[in-house]
């Protein structure tokens, strides 16, 4: 190809290019290329090219080649800056610096605006990638570049502009030469700008003065642009802030800062760097206050400013407050880790941390001292400085490591003799060791190496103080030294505590000491002992405000759990003052700084106190006994409060203990006086005589106890005239009282005082009091003491003269009382009752003093009262209820004033009487109050015609009238016990209770009361009553005493007398008594009554036919009543007289309604039922019973009786029954007997659950009456059931020995109660043949036969004991399997023949056949069975002997005997078995024979799956037809049946099935 053709070539790709066709482009220069290989524009059309077509990897090839060919020229490189700007190649960041570079030198001499574009490119690109000294190095070209072509000074000012946001970037990372370019960016550009202030300038120089603080070396630069700075913008406080760091940063102290400082706070008060560098100056001039608060304001605005934080820890550590330095130092180190660590900063961190060791050293405890020597292991290089040694041997010192202290101070003085703090060290060594002198010569030392040192002169001047019995006098020394430290740091407070000591202990100013503790408490608020002892002394000054003050002061600052000393003290003076809420809270509060301190306890305890916080106050003593037991005082506050309380027995305990450690703390002896004073009181509101009788002796004996220490205290004679006077309203036979006989002028022994005497005793110790301190309550006391006298004397009836003189010295008293304080209402109110009483009789005076008293006391219920009894004894009843009526309004709770209104409601014959009087017995007990509402009580019980009315069932049953009347009867009787008509009202309503015992001794009081009086009708019925009542309690020969005591005319005795003979046994005489009343009697209803007793008697006697006509008397009278009825109807059913009892009850039920003695009417009907044989019937009247009175315990008892008895297979119903007697009724015994026998009935010992439901019933039964004999009975069904149920499970029996234990408390209960003969037999032969069974069924055969010898030797009469025998002797024959003998057969069946109507000995000998192999003779014998019990409608009878025979005959069966009679029988047993009775056995057993005749026919399999999947078969006969069921279906090789069948057994446990499975399938 020519020239031509490649410039022809050149220009088609140049075309192509232009019109985007880059593919053709390519081609042409290929053409080109394969002509000429170097063609520089070829390459750089296919590098344009390839550009295009974003083939980067050739255009750069093509470019690079291009350059390489010629490379001087531009084209190659334009292309190639334009690839590398465009694409993200690898190479191109790398490779695009060299090309502007390239770019550069091309276009310096050519285009210098292109070349300054480039360059711009360039710094970006270098910008980019954080070259800073490559960005600043082309820069600077630029910038020369423009300047020589002439560029003005706002386009360089924007360059210079430019290069400072370029470089302000990362100036931490840029070497020396780029920071060097930026100050002169930053300072080329100020130079350049006109000096006129705007925002442009502003923000320029602000970016200048930022980038210079960023350089510590550039001092004087940065001073210079701040001061320019502040040339041009005077208010401007950044530049000013900005020096002022560098300053603070620098350490610069000199006027000329404190100039910037000043003129900083001037512009803003708040400003921190101003304040800091005041702080500062301040702390330089040692004005630490200054210093502390111009630091403290200034940090919390600069809280970066770390030598503004160790400065004020210095000045802190300076004024003494160690905490606050510790927290500034702390401070201080977080913000040096925080900046990062470098030469300066570790520097100052050491600093910091020496700081902060002195500190915690200052506080001299062990805790402090341990973090101290932490921080001194942080100080680099500390053991090489003496400094840091000192404070190390210190830390050891406090730490109590006394070696380690000693080492470091040895090493130190070998290595720096001439340093005082060495010697102060080893001073401190020697103070520790309590060795003075040595202390001393050592402080003195260090005073010669450095006098200035305020601390060495402190601890010389304690050095002093604590030295020897001369120093201590002469405190001289001392004083000096203190005066000097406190010369030298003012800021010392500890030295004016100790000068505080000195004035206060030696000098005795106590103006001066109170002024140095205040300095000492201002310096160091902390220190507590110097606080305290300002208030203490300004308190012995009487300057309580300037106290006051300064607790104030101390408690507003401090946080939860600190100042307790100012608390203490000031909840002290709230105390004192009366603010005692105000004193609750400040104690409180000290409390919490130190829980266990007592004293402030005790004092909370006694501001509690104050406020009548009892129960607080309570608390707070007991705490504080607990803290201090030796703190007598606290256990006499705790009882005293307790004694307030009215806990007495909690306080008497406590006053024990302060009596135990000292017996003549006469506070704790009277304190036990006045509480069992205070028990005899609350013992006499209760009618506890006898109790308060106690206690007022245990009274005395305290309080002639403390009068043995103390007879000058007039307050225990007064008590003791309160305890010997107490007893008036007590029964003198009750008041015995044994008292020193140092109050009876005896110097020793004891004597027995009487009522009268005792009375007497309290008037002598009552003017013992008044010879001591003459108060009007005593002499009130004495009057009143008097009067009760007087009022012994008036109920002897003797001694009439000193009646008068006993009231006229009353009268004295009281009215002496009335002189001294006339306007006690009480003193008033005493003197009306004396005057009203029978023997001064003055009712006008008593009416002025009751006016007075209330003119005294407004409210005043007492004298109201008072005033009404008065009136009402006057007879004056409308004045009277007003009275009353005012005392109620004003107090309703006030007893006497009901009373009073109860006794005029009696007078006028109201409606309201009676709740009259039942409320006076609920508001208290008094003895007016109680015999007027017994006498209500009783009187309405004896009107029998009012007991339908509402009346009556408000008053009486709403109201529980009966027993509230016993209780306060009861009390009455105790505390008067000569008022006969109480007594007999108690034993009547004692009777209503069914209290028979208490009311036949109420009875027995009231004869002895009336045995004098006159009232013979009176003393007869009140014998009657008692006869009565001794006969319910069986007392029956005292009972037969009392009526023959009588004279017997009247009917009642009479046929109390007969009643009593027939209970006794005496049914002859008792039947002669019921014929002599049969003389006597006039109503037909009486005449029926004693005819049905008589009957009643010859039936006792044997006599039937005579009781029969003496009943059929009664029926034919014109009212014959109820009761004859049924003894008529009982006397049929006891002769087994069908039709008789029918007619008697058809009879009753005429005559009684449906309600009326229901349970009666049900037991008759069912036993008539049962007699003509309807068992079904029985049970269904009992059902109806039950569902006319199902709230009726009696009744559902009466069904499950029923049910057990007459309707077997309803056992489960007659459990139910049962239990919802006992549910009704828990005091049921007889229901739980009756649920329990229903559950053996039913099987549920058997059931699956393995529970034993009616073992657990019946020993409930037992619990609740063991004195029955059926409930032992029952135990022993329970247990043997249970015993089988083991046997049968080849298990142990659980109760082997109980069955001779139980027949004996069997016997022992029919001997210890009366139960009809026939019962007892039947009971006994019952239990006799059930413990046979039992020891036979346990193998103890040789006791079971023991027991029938017994038996038979005291009876030999009886067939049954006799059958039990044989039993016995043929069991070891039985478990032999040999064959019987005919004899033993012929002796056997001549057994159970004497035994015929027992279809359990039919049975038996079945069994025995069978055993024999004699299968026919067995079958007639079960046949025997079902016969005597189907006659005797034993249902249970039936189905066993039903169920016995189908398994005789199954037997035959299975053993293979070809004959249709005994598959028939299996058939007709079971059959009728599952007439009477759903019957799992019965339908296995039918199973059974199925499986037998045809083991392979679908109905066995049928037969055999009904027993095992329906619910409700028993475990063990499930299991049994699992066995079966499982040999079929293996017979038929059924697998799908046969894996749900093993599934079921896993599912039940049936081990037995499972394995018969793996046998039948590993054949």
């Amino acid at each position: 190809m020519s020239s031509k053709e490649v410039k022809t070539a050149l220009k088609n790709a140049r075309d192509a290019i232009r019109n985007k066709e880059y593919k053709e482009a390519l081609k042409h220069c290929k053409t080109v290329l394969k002509q000429e290989k170097n063609n520089y524009n070829a390459w750089v059309f296919i590098g344009v090219a390839a550009a295009e077509l974003e083939q980067p990897d050739q255009a750069q090839g093509a470019y690079k080649k291009a350059a390489e060919l010629e490379p001087d020229q531009l084209l190659a490189w334009q292309g190639l800056a334009s690839l590398y700007e465009k694409c993200n190649h690898i190479n191109a960041k790398d490779d695009l610096p060299g090309v502007y570079q390239k770019l550069l030198d091309l276009y310096e001499s050519v285009d210098k605006q292109k070349w300054c574009d480039v360059c711009k490119k360039l710094v970006d690109l270098y910008h980019q990638e954080k070259k800073h000294i490559e960005v600043a190095r082309a820069w600077h070209k630029l910038i020369k570049t423009r300047k020589e072509e002439g560029a003005d000074n706002e386009e360089l000012f924007q360059l210079w502009r430019k290069l400072t946001h370029l470089l302000a970037e990362s100036t931490e990372e840029q070497n020396n030469e780029t920071q060097q370019s930026l100050l002169t960016a930053f300072e080329n550009a100020l130079d350049l700008t006109e000096k006129v202030p705007s925002d442009e300038l502003q923000v320029l120089y602000r970016q200048f003065i930022q980038c210079l603080s960023k350089f510590p070396h550039e001092t004087a630069r940065l001073k210079k642009a701040c001061e320019g700075m502040i040339n041009l913008y005077p208010t401007e406080q950044y530049p000013l802030e900005v020096l002022c760091l560098h300053l603070i940063e620098s350490g610069c102290l000199t006027d000329e800062a404190q100039q910037y400082y000043c003129r900083l706070v001037e512009m803003d008060s708040r400003s921190g760097p101003g304040l800091i560098g005041l702080g500062l100056k301040a702390s330089h001039d040692r004005k630490y206050e200054d210093a502390v608060k111009s630091l403290a304001e200034g940090l919390k605005e600069s809280p970066l400013c770390t030598i503004g934080w160790y400065h004020l820890a210095e000045a802190q550590v300076k004024m003494h407050k160690p905490k606050e330095a510790i927290l500034s130092c702390n401070q201080a180190l977080k913000k040096i880790d925080d900046l990062g660590v470098s030469a300066g900063s570790l520097h100052q961190k050491n600093r910091c941390l020496h700081l902060k060791a002195e500190a915690l050293i200052k506080l001299s405890d062990y805790e402090a001292s341990k973090e101290a020597l932490q921080v001194l292991d942080q100080v680099s290089d500390a053991n090489n400085v003496p400094g840091l040694l000192v404070l190390r041997s210190l830390a050891y010192l406090n730490k109590g490591l006394l070696d380690d202290a000693t080492k470091i101070m040895e090493d130190l003085l070998s290595s720096y003799p001439d340093l005082a703090s060495v010697h102060a060290l080893q001073a401190w060594i020697h103070f520790t060791q309590k060795d003075y002198l040595l202390a001393e010569k050592c402080f003195q030392r260090a005073l010669e190496k450095d006098p200035e040192v305020a601390e060495y002169h402190y601890h010389l001047g304690v050095t002093y103080w604590s030295m020897g019995e001369e120093t201590r006098k002469d405190k001289t020394k001392a004083f000096t030294h203190f005066l000097k430290a406190a010369r030298l740091d003012t800021y010392m407070g500890k030295v004016f505590c100790y000068l505080g000591h000195y004035y206060r202990d030696v000098v005795g100013d106590k103006n001066r000491a109170r002024g140095c503790y205040r300095k000492a408490f201002e310096l160091d608020d902390t220190d507590a002992e110097s606080g305290a002892a300002a208030v203490d002394l300004s308190v012995e000054l009487e300057e309580m405000e300037t106290a006051l003050a300064i607790l104030t002061a101390v408690t507003q600052k401090a946080s939860a759990g600190t100042a307790k000393w100012a608390w203490l003290r000031r909840g002290l003076y709230y105390l004192k003052a009366g603010q005692h809420s105000q004193a609750v809270a400040d104690l409180q509060a000290a409390l919490r700084a130190d829980p266990k301190d007592f004293n402030c306890w005790e004092s909370l305890g006694e501001a509690y106190l104050s406020r009548g916080g009892y129960t607080t106050a309570l608390k707070s003593f007991i705490r504080a006994s607990e803290l201090n037991p030796e703190s007598t005082y606290s256990v006499f506050k705790v009882a005293a409060i307790q004694q307030i309380l009215g806990k007495y027995k909690e306080a008497v305990s406590q006053y024990q203990l302060i009596i135990q450690k000292n017996e003549d703390y006469v506070p704790a002896l009277k304190g036990l006086g006045e509480c069992h004073l205070s028990m005899a009181q609350a013992a006499l509101a209760d009618y506890l005589d006898g109790k308060a009788v106690d206690y007022v002796e245990k009274a005395l004996e305290y309080f002639t106890w403390a009068l043995q220490h103390r007879a000058d205290m007039s307050c225990l004679w007064k008590l003791l005239g309160d305890a010997c006077t107490s007893l008036y309203a007590v029964s003198p036979a009750k008041v015995n009282v044994n008292v020193s006989g140092i109050l009876l002028g005896q110097k020793e022994g004891k004597q027995v005082l009487k009522k009268n005497e005792l009375l007497h005793l309290g008037g002598r110790c009552y003017g013992r009091a008044l010879q001591l301190m003459s108060t009007s309550s005593t002499w009130c006391d004495l009057g009143i003491n008097y009067y009760r006298q007087a009022q012994q004397l008036a109920e002897t009836g003797s001694h009439t003269d000193d009646l008068k003189e006993l009231l006229e010295k009353s009268l004295h008293c009281l009215k002496k009382a009335i002189r001294l304080d006339s306007n006690n209402h009480l003193y008033w109110n005493a003197l009306g009752v004396v005057t009203c009483c029978d023997g001064v009789r003055n009712y006008a005076l008593a009416q002025h003093c009751f006016i007075k008293s209330i003119q005294s006391e407004h409210i005043n219920a007492v004298a109201w009262t008072n005033l009404g009894v008065l009136y009402l004894a006057n007879e004056n009843i409308e004045q009277a209820h007003e009275a009353f009526k005012v005392a109620q309004s004003l107090e309703p709770s006030y007893l006497m004033c009901w009373i009073g209104q109860a006794l005029i409601a009696e007078a006028v014959g109201s409606y309201d009487t009676m709740d009259l009087f039942r409320h006076t017995t609920e508001l208290r007990m008094h003895t007016e109050g109680a015999i007027g509402y017994a006498y209500w009580v009783c009187t309405t019980l004896q009107d029998k015609s009012n007991r339908d009315t509402e009346l009556y069932r408000y008053n009486i049953l709403q109201m529980n009238a009966i027993p509230a009347a016993q209780v306060v009867l009861s009390k009455y009787t105790e505390r008067l016990q000569d008022y006969a008509p109480a007594f007999s009202m108690l034993g009547y309503l004692n009777e209503h209770l069914l209290l028979k015992k208490e009311a036949a001794h109420a009875y027995q009081r009231a004869i002895l009361l009336l045995q004098n009086t006159e009232d013979q009708g009176t003393y007869n019925a009140t014998v009657r009553n008692y006869g009565r009542v001794l006969c319910s309690i069986g007392e029956y020969d005292k009972a037969i005493q009392a009526f023959k005591s009588t004279s017997l005319g009247e009917l009642e005795d009479i046929i109390g007398l007969a009643l009593a003979l027939f209970m006794k046994g005496l049914y002859k005489e008792s039947g002669q008594a019921y014929e002599r009343a049969l003389s006597l009697v006039e109503s037909e209803q009486d005449r029926a009554h004693i005819l049905t007793a008589l009957a009643i008697t010859e039936y006792k006697q044997g006599k039937m036919d005579v009781a029969k006509t003496l009943l059929f008397k009664c029926s034919i009278l014109k009212e014959p009543t109820a009761e004859s009825l049924q003894a008529l109807c009982a006397l049929g059913l006891a002769m087994q007289d069908v039709t008789l009892s029918k007619a008697a009850l058809n009879e009753l039920l005429k005559h009684i309604r449906q309600k009326d003695n229901e349970y009666q009417r049900c037991l008759l009907t069912s036993a008539v039922y049962g007699l003509q044989g309807h068992s079904v019937a029985v049970q269904r009247q009992a059902a109806k019973a039950v569902h006319s009175n199902p709230a009726d315990p009696a009744l559902w008892s009466l069904l499950s009786r029923v049910t057990v008895q007459y309707a077997q297979r309803n056992a489960k119903g007659g459990a139910i029954a049962g239990h919802v007697a006992h549910i009704l009724d828990s005091n049921h015994g007889k229901a739980l007997l009756y649920t329990a026998v229903n559950q053996l009935s039913m099987g549920s010992s058997l059931t699956d659950d393995a529970k034993n439901i009616a073992l657990k019933t019946i020993q409930k039964a037992a619990f609740l009456s063991p004195g029955d004999p059926a409930v032992w009975a029952g135990l022993m069904a329970a247990c043997y059931a249970d015993d089988k149920l083991a046997l049968v499970s080849n298990a142990q029996p659980k109760r082997m020995d109980l069955y001779l234990a139980l027949l004996s408390a069997i016997s022992a209960s029919l001997k210890e109660n009366a139960f009809p003969e026939k019962y007892k037999q039947s009971l006994e032969k019952w239990s006799l043949s059930q413990t046979v069974s039992g020891l036979l069924e346990t193998g103890r055969t040789s006791e079971a036969e023991a027991l029938c010898a017994k038996n038979l030797k005291s009876n030999p009469d009886q067939p049954a004991v006799i059958l039990l025998l044989r039993q016995v002797q043929c069991q070891p024959l039985l478990e032999s399997q040999k064959p019987l003998s005919d004899a033993v057969l012929e002796e056997l069946q001549k057994a159970v023949l004497s035994n015929s109507t027992s279809a359990p000995a039919w049975q038996w000998l079945a069994h025995v056949y069978q055993s024999q192999g004699m299968m026919g003779a067995a079958e007639m014998c079960y046949r025997k069975s079902l016969q005597v019990a189907s006659q005797q409608g034993s249902w249970s009878g039936k189905l066993s002997s039903l169920l016995r025979l189908a398994l005789l005959a199954l037997e035959v069966c299975m053993a293979n005997i070809s004959s249709d009679h005994w598959p028939s029988l299996v058939k007709e047993a079971t059959t009728e078995a599952l007439k009477l009775c759903f019957c799992p056995l019965a339908v296995l057993v039918q199973a059974l024979l199925q499986f037998n005749c045809k083991m392979g026919a679908r109905e066995t399999r049928r037969l055999l799956e009904r027993v095992v999947y329906q619910p409700g078969y028993p475990k063990s006969i499930v299991s049994t037809a699992r066995w079966y069921l499982l040999r079929h279906l293996h017979a038929k090789n059924d697998d799908e049946l046969i894996d749900v069948l093993v599934k079921n057994a896993q599912t039940h446990g049936d081990i037995r099935a499972l394995e018969l499975n793996q046998k039948l399938s590993s054949q």
